[in-house]
Formats: C-alpha cells, sequence, structure tokens
C-alpha cells in the first residue's frame, strides 16, 4: 500500500488538475527528484491510488447543452430489481453517473444531453419503460460553479 504522506497528496493533487503533466515539472512542484518522483508516481499506480488517467471534455462543444440529476424510486427492492435497473442505465449512454444511495430514493443518476427534447426523450423512453421505476425526480443543473470530476 502507498504512503498517504504530504508529499504523495501534493503529487495527487497536481496529477488530478493536470494527469499530462511531465515528471520534471511534477517533481519540481512535489519538492522531489525526479527519478524520486516518477518511483512515488509509479507506486501509486501499483497501488491502485492511481487508476487511470483521462481527458477532460468541454461537453458545450460536444453538443451536451443539458444536464441533470435525477432521483428514481423503484417499486420493488429486489436484487433482481436493481440489476434489471443498474443494466438499463448502463446502456444508456446519457447516464454518465448512476449511484445506489440511501433514503427515500434507491438511485442518483447524471444524466447529459443536448437538450431539454433529447432529456424527455431519455425519461420518456428509458425511465419511463423501466417497469420497477415509480417515482423520478429531476433536477436541473442550471451552473457548477465547482466541478472537481475529471
Amino acid at each position: 500500500m502507498a504512503k498517504n504522506d504530504k508529499i504523495n497528496q501534493r503529487i495527487l493533487r497536481e496529477l488530478t488538475r493536470d494527469g499530462r503533466i511531465s515528471n520534471l515539472e511534477l517533481a519540481e512542484r512535489a519538492g522531489l527528484s525526479p527519478s524520486a518522483c516518477l518511483r512515488r508516481v509509479q507506486e501509486l499506480e501499483r497501488a491502485g491510488v492511481i487508476t487511470g488517467y483521462r481527458a477532460v471534455l468541454d461537453r458545450q462543444k460536444l453538443g451536451i447543452g443539458f444536464a441533470t440529476y435525477i432521483g428514481v424510486g423503484l417499486g420493488e427492492h429486489t436484487k433482481d430489481a436493481q440489476e434489471a435497473f443498474e443494466l438499463a442505465m448502463q446502456a444508456a449512454p446519457e447516464v454518465v453517473e448512476c449511484h445506489n444511495i440511501t433514503g427515500t430514493i434507491e438511485y442518483l443518476l447524471r444524466v447529459e444531453c443536448a437538450d431539454l427534447p433529447s432529456y424527455k426523450k431519455f425519461h420518456t423512453d428509458i425511465l419511463g419503460t423501466s417497469p420497477y421505476v415509480t417515482a423520478i425526480t429531476t433536477y436541473v443543473v442550471m451552473g457548477s460553479p465547482k466541478d472537481l470530476r475529471a
């Protein structure tokens, strides 16, 4: 297991900000030699702390201008109902996050679409046809002053 010291925290913070940062720049920001920095990054990768690197996309430039969070309640609380719902969400490209949560509903989704008509189509054709869904509450994202998801 990789140690969770201040230097590793600094490395992780910098990599989270810019996963393409050069090892030389990362080492400088972490206060390490390049070889020591590379060893630490490789240790964090081997330990599974760093699970991958990805590109951050401009959703607007991709034609995705409408984002919502949706609370979904299921009528049955069985393993079969959950698995069927989760499979349907896996197959829906509009669903970018699906979380099984506690509380008055079973799932919280993040759905991204081009616009309101495309969201309505998702709402009707995907959520509206699921035999287990009994409650849908939509929260339209108006803005995101802080969003650390990569």
